[in-house]
């Protein structure tokens, strides 16, 4: 039995060091590959959106296209969802996550958020004119619509009295919101301010004040330090730069004070 229990800790230890040593070859992988996997929005314009023929681009895609330069290696662009992004870097699926996600602390127990963070937003809504909303607490009891997995959903339905209807993506979300199946739509602040420059939505506004300015982070799978520590050294240069500044006017989102400042430490 001991020796039975002394083979079965050896192995242990061995499936460890092994998984360590894959974790660690991540980089080693990619290039070997000659193709870095990444996942991105494509259907929250303008960080990760469809153009006309049908290609994923925005200002995340061209961060992870970056990223692909940076290695010598080719771009693969993988739409996720809020609801299973995490779980696509977890699985193998990609090597890398851009995708307008939030760092928060239970987010950093399942995937590797790297620092410093690359961007900021907060939550509000997108409303139509005529519910004449002016505080969050109007919400209550009227459908809202979300977004599956979003962290704002449970917070403006337990304190402010919302009752969230759920979707997978934005695009079925802001399409129930037009047909008036929610009188408003919560998300990011950053998102709404883009759709408000469009013209169908003309007869919307963004009414509230902004909540809960939060950091994005982006993401490699656990244990890949190397490439953690590759993804730190170019977010800083990004900030540097300027590179983020730059995106954001390419893109028509005015310069956000998280970019602003960082830019300003940084360079």
């Amino acid at each position: 039995m001991k020796k039975f229990l002394g083979l079965l800790l050896a192995a242990a230890f061995l499936t460890a060091g092994l998984t360590t040593q894959a974790a660690a070859d991540a980089i080693e992988q990619i290039k070997a590959r000659g193709k870095l996997i990444v996942g991105v929005k494509a259907d929250y314009k303008p960080y990760g959106y469809l153009n006309e023929d049908g290609k994923i681009i925005g200002i995340e895609p061209e961060l992870a296209q970056d990223v692909a330069d940076k290695l010598g290696v080719a771009l693969e662009l993988v739409p996720v969802v809020s609801s299973n992004r995490m779980q696509f870097l977890e699985q193998g699926k990609i090597d890398l996550m851009i995708a307008t996600m939030t760092d928060r602390p239970d987010r950093r127990e399942v995937v590797y958020i790297v620092e410093p963070n690359y961007y900021s937003s907060g939550t509000n809504v997108l409303a139509v004119k005529k519910a004449g909303f002016k505080k969050w607490e109007d919400l209550k009891g009227l459908p809202v619509c979300g977004i599956q997995g979003a962290f704002y959903n449970r917070k403006t339905e337990e304190e402010f009295g919302a009752q969230i209807v759920a979707f997978k993506g934005t695009s079925e979300a802001l399409t129930a919101l037009g047909q008036g199946s929610c009188l408003a739509f919560v998300y990011d602040d950053s998102f709404i301010v883009s759709k408000l420059n469009e013209p169908e939505w003309a007869d919307f506004e963004m009414p509230l004040e902004t909540i809960d300015d939060a950091p994005w982070g982006l993401a490699v799978a656990k244990g890949e330090q190397a490439f953690y520590d590759l993804m730190s050294e170019m977010i800083t240069s990004w900030h540097a730069s300027g590179r983020i500044l730059e995106l954001e006017t390419k893109y028509g989102v005015p310069n956000t004070p998280f970019a602003k400042t960082m830019h300003d430490k940084l360079k």
